[in-house]
């Protein structure tokens, strides 16, 4: 069936204009002649949204959401509670319950809009996931070229084989002229982002603009289907060897998710969200979107040369002062300015990467790495985990925010995020812990809980691991070094750590040997121990099966 003859059967939009998979030239033109909105807190609903630097359409389109949104709204993200998902899904603060009599009424309240306009809509048709056993294909459709074209960097394109497609493609419809009236729409605001999982239909509202929505809206919607098949999706980085041994990473933002998964010489598989089947790993997209602020070009010169590519998005970095953006070459912004947001952030294709793995896909994976970066400076610096270990710190999500990042930090705070990323995994987290289990369990898959935070003291008095420590902790892991190697088990923590690693010095894998005060390293351990307990007593991880390893 046509694109528009389906748009007209399955949503009745039927006086519209539409841009079908337009170019990312013809994408970055039409995002400057067309996308208007609100880019300044009292500012008019009219001022243009997407702008070109000096390098016009060959460098990369920016483009500033409404100030009121410059990151996911978790508060205004709910999810269609149809009979048949009420049961399944993980109800949260993240993910909240909508009204099915109020869905069907305020989505031909949408189409009325959009008709009654006239309105030119960007239609991208792309699919998420390489593997066409499970890959989705997803059809992209609203009112900002911009969106159009971050659909395009995000989501893979020429999947082939996938069956049935129309019976399991998902369609966004992004209106961001539709402001919801709270009480005739049943919404919490004048924004909206809805899932509707019977009908497959994704709906975004108002002043709901930031890029990511419509990247971590499918991967919400992912975090659903997979496990309808006993198939795991994952927020991770992973990459694959010369030998085809692939690695997974979860972890969470700030940990050496993106970082440690960059290695010349392994391929990159992605560095964000992931699936594994019964045929492996496979990448759910085609892009990558990362964070900007503090960039250090030396250290991540992928994504350096990429701000300068043709066809890529920079999102909320500010223009310099007293110098227009159509005169600013892409390298001399200042990524350093936070005055927008702390989470500015960039898009651009997976290719843009020079070492990808072929189709964005490897085998079962060999070793499984959980991430975190420990601000208390307590947990070793590699632990060995068995079976039972694994789902409680797969459950736990463990890492910490620092002093200084948010106001009102002062000192190091504890932040547990289920499956390493809690907002977005649309199912309870034993689901997930299980599937990962038998995985690993069926492919004799290694784990690892792989610390990149502080040692000799906390955050402000300890230092950080050194990178060049953590990645040769994480290539013998890799490499089945540490698999037989003699261990010591943590007085506080029960965590196996092992006595030698090749290329890093004994005296720091175990973490309480590198305090001056050993008394005060065993109360700043309990204390975190403590918060481990505390975090899986509150969400009620005992009564879902999992089993507490500390």
């Amino acid at each position: 069936m046509d694109f528009r003859a389906e748009l007209r059967q399955r949503l009745g939009l039927d006086t519209v204009e539409y841009r079908h998979n337009l170019s990312r030239p013809e994408l970055f033109r039409a995002a400057l002649d067309n996308d208007r909105g609100r880019i300044r807190p009292d500012g008019p609903d009219d001022e243009p949204k997407a702008w070109a630097t000096a390098l016009g359409v060959d460098g990369p389109l920016v483009f500033y959401s409404d100030p009121s949104c410059t990151g996911r709204p978790v508060a205004d993200t709910f999810a269609v509670a149809w009979p048949e998902v009420e049961d399944k899904l993980w109800w949260k603060a993240d993910l909240q319950r909508f009204d099915p009599d109020h869905f069907g009424p305020l989505l031909e309240r949408v189409v009325a809009h959009l008709n009654r306009r006239q309105s030119t809509l960007f239609v991208q048709d792309v699919t998420c996931g390489w593997d066409p056993a499970y890959a989705v294909p997803y059809r992209f459709v609203g009112e900002y070229a911009t969106h159009a074209l971050f659909a395009q960097n995000m989501f893979a394109s020429g999947v082939e084989g996938v069956t049935n497609a129309a019976d399991k493609r998902w369609t966004m419809l992004n209106v961001p002229s539709f402001h919801c009236d709270p009480d005739r729409d049943g919404t919490l605001s004048q924004r909206a982002v809805i899932m509707d999982i019977r009908n497959r239909i994704g709906l975004v509202l108002g002043r709901a603009d930031y890029c990511g929505i419509v990247k971590k809206t499918m991967f919400t919607v992912m975090n659903y289907l997979l496990p309808e098949i006993d198939e795991l999706s994952m927020h991770c980085s992973a990459n694959v060897g010369d030998h085809d041994d692939v690695a997974v990473l979860f972890g969470l933002s700030g940990t050496g998710k993106t970082t440690l998964s960059a290695d010349p010489r392994r391929q990159l598989i992605g560095d964000d969200e992931h699936a594994w089947t019964a045929d492996g790993v496979s990448n759910f997209e085609g892009g990558c979107y990362a964070k900007l602020i503090d960039l250090d070009k030396e250290a991540e010169p992928v994504i350096a040369a990429a701000l300068s590519m043709p066809g890529t998005l920079i999102e909320n970095v500010p223009a310099l002062p007293g110098k227009p953006l159509a005169e600013t070459d892409p390298q001399e912004l200042d990524l350093t300015d936070n005055s927008i947001t702390e989470n500015t952030r960039f898009s651009y294709p997976l290719d843009a990467n020079p070492n990808v793995a072929e189709g964005a896909r490897g085998g079962h994976p060999e070793t499984i790495v959980l991430l975190t970066a420990d601000a208390f400076g307590v947990l070793p610096p590699i632990s060995l985990l068995d079976a039972e270990d694994v789902m409680y710190h797969f459950v736990s999500g463990f890492t910490a925010k620092l002093a200084g990042t948010e106001v009102g930090v002062t000192e190091p705070q504890a932040a547990f995020s289920a499956c390493y990323g809690s907002p977005f995994m649309a199912r309870k987290p034993p689901v997930y812990a299980d599937i990962l289990a038998r995985k690993m369990k069926s492919h004799k898959a290694r784990c690892v809980l792989l610390n990149t935070g502080w040692s000799g003291g906390p955050y402000g008095q300890g230092k950080r691991i050194s990178i060049r420590h953590t990645r040769a902790l994480l290539n013998a892991a890799l490499a089945g070094e540490l698999d037989n190697v003699a261990t010591d088990t943590h007085d506080i923590f029960g965590l196996r750590m092992p006595r030698s690693c090749p290329g890093v010095p004994a005296e720091i894998l175990d973490p309480r040997q590198t305090w001056a005060d050993k008394a005060a390293y065993d109360a700043q351990a309990r204390e975190l121990r403590d918060m481990f307990r505390q975090n899986f007593t509150d969400k009620g991880f005992d009564q879902l099966g999992i089993q507490p390893a500390m």
